[in-house]
Parts: structure tokens; C-alpha cells; sequence
């Protein structure tokens, strides 16, 4: 197996930002890329709330641009996914697509999480096109417009709050008959003016043409089918942390976020860090999973020295 001081899996903007800084620390970090380079921001389209561009930038094209200046710095960026790791001695053994690959001194897990989708073949068309899992990172396109959001929960309150405070009008699609949040955003949502609840209601369809989403095809909980027009359609139905394959080894929470040391990126196991959204369940933003990874780079510097 190949001998490496530093490995990085994970390649959003927290696992590429570690990198930067472990490559300028002179530790040789090896970056694993895992089944989406580039990480989950690939998936949207412009940009629009991270510093240094201040008209915006394509979500690919900024991700490249990491990644290179990475590159720049001697990080060594492979292709592959990280399957099965042992984290009981060390040097830590890594599996990488199905095979043994690594021997490191140290780890940084920055392999993100997953917004869950409604598995719609409609939505996956207009994923980038009007269908987001991201009120914050998105809803600035669809100023005095109107969107739906999908769930009931506190981040579906949440979102559809925020949304409200952009968009002409907010649809919430909740498929009981009561939120499932917490009473403060319950009440929240209930007295803001443009967001309606569309009760016992569940999606069929996301609809749309060329330019992208117009409008979504629900159907009630009586079996009545109809349409609504929309110009954006959220999910807001929870993430999961990408954290499987590590949860033999390490302390995760209920939701399967990897807990660190309060202050460290630090996990329960010496000598292995996490970044970004796969310990972060309150901000998942890029330029927070960009902070991490560069904290998680530098724990990772001092720990090798000791």
C-alpha cells in the first residue's frame, strides 16, 4: 500500500481548501475525490454568495478553480471512491474502490452531505434549473417570484421563511395535515403573509420546459390532481451526511454528522479530522466548508509535529 502523511477524502470546497493548506505546509496531502468531484456545489449552476467574485461565478468554474490552485501547491488529486477504512491503528488503512490503497499518518474526512430528493425523474431534469435543495444559496434568483418548498419540518420553515422575505409568493407542499416543526417556526410560517401551506398535498411532478421549472402537479391526499404555477421548486426534506463508511470507527450523532471536539476539527479517533457539511448540520455553506477545511489542515499540521 502507498505511504502518504496526509489524505484527504473528500473534494468539495472543504476537502480542496484542506489541501491548499496542507500543500503549503509541505505535508504531500493525496486528495481522494470521491463519486462527485467537486462536491455537491457542482450540482447547482451561478454562484452568488462567495467572496472574491462579486458577479457571481458557474459553480463548476469556481470549483475548478480551487482545485487548481490546490494542484498549484503539490497536492496530488486522484479519481475514486474511498469504500472501507480501519481507523483502529495506525498508520490508518485505506480501501479505496474496493481495494487496499493507502497507509496515512493522518485523515481528513470532508466527504460532505447529500440533500434528499423525492427521486422524481422530473426533478432530477430540472435539478440546476429551477429545482434547488438551497434557499440560501439560490433563492436570490427568484426575487419577487414565486417557489414552492417541499416539507414541514424546521428547514422547511426556515427555508420557506427566508424565501418569503425574496419572493412574491411561497408555497409550502406539507403532506399532513400539521407542520412537524417546532411551535416558534410553526408560528413564523402561519403569520407571514405570502407563504401559503398547501395541506395533505404530495408531488407528482415537477413541470417545465427549455428555460426550466414553471410549475409543479401535485396531487391531495383525496387523490384530486392539479398544477400550480411556480418558477422554483425547493426541497427542504433533510441532508445526509456522507459518513457511512466511517461510522465503525468514529463518534457520529443521531443524523450521522461526525461529531469533533468542541473548537477542533478534531474526531474521537487521534490523528483523524472532518470538515465541511459531514460535521456541519446548521450552516452547509461553501465558503463555512471552505473555513473548516482549512481548520482541519491546520489540526492536522499540529498533530503530525507532536
Amino acid at each position: 500500500m502507498e505511504q502518504v502523511k496526509c489524505l484527504i477524502i473528500g473534494s468539495g470546497p472543504a476537502g480542496y481548501t484542506a489541501a491548499i493548506y496542507a500543500a503549503r505546509a509541505g505535508l504531500a496531502p493525496v486528495v481522494i475525490e470521491g463519486i462527485q468531484p467537486g462536491g455537491q456545489l457542482t450540482t447547482t449552476t451561478e454562484i452568488d454568495n462567495f467572496p472574491g467574485y462579486p458577479d457571481g461565478v458557474d459553480a463548476n468554474e469556481m470549483m475548478e478553480d480551487i482545485r487548481r490552485q490546490a494542484q498549484r501547491f503539490g497536492a496530488d488529486i486522484r479519481s475514486g471512491i474511498v469504500t472501507k477504512v480501519d481507523f483502529s491503528h495506525r498508520p490508518f488503512a485505506i480501501e479505496m474502490d474496493g481495494k487496499p490503497a493507502f497507509e496515512a499518518d493522518a485523515v481528513i474526512i470532508a466527504t460532505g452531505a447529500s440533500a434528499k430528493y423525492l427521486g422524481l425523474d422530473s426533478e432530477k431534469k430540472f435539478r440546476g434549473m429551477g429545482v434547488s435543495a438551497c434557499a440560501t444559496c439560490d433563492g436570490f434568483f427568484y426575487r419577487k417570484k414565486v417557489v414552492a418548498v417541499v416539507g414541514g419540518g424546521d428547514t422547511a420553515c426556515e427555508e420557506a421563511s427566508y424565501l418569503a422575505s425574496l419572493c412574491s409568493k411561497v408555497y409550502m407542499i406539507v403532506r399532513r395535515n400539521e407542520l412537524r416543526a417546532t411551535k416558534a417556526m410553526q408560528e413564523k410560517v402561519l403569520s407571514t403573509d405570502n407563504i401559503e401551506i398547501l395541506w395533505e398535498c404530495q408531488t407528482r411532478e415537477v413541470l417545465g420546459d427549455a428555460s426550466g421549472v414553471n410549475g409543479v402537479r401535485l396531487v391531495r391526499k383525496n387523490g384530486e390532481v392539479f398544477d400550480v404555477a411556480v418558477d422554483g421548486f425547493f426541497l427542504a426534506i433533510g441532508h445526509h451526511p456522507n459518513s457511512d463508511v466511517f461510522k465503525e470507527w468514529i463518534e457520529t450523532d443521531e443524523q450521522g454528522y461526525i461529531v469533533t471536539k468542541p473548537g477542533t476539527t478534531a474526531t474521537s479517533v487521534e490523528g483523524v479530522f472532518a470538515a465541511g457539511d459531514v460535521m456541519d448540520s446548521r450552516y452547509r455553506q461553501a465558503v463555512v466548508a471552505a473555513g473548516s477545511g482549512c481548520k482541519a489542515a491546520m489540526d492536522l499540521e499540529k498533530y503530525l509535529k507532536k
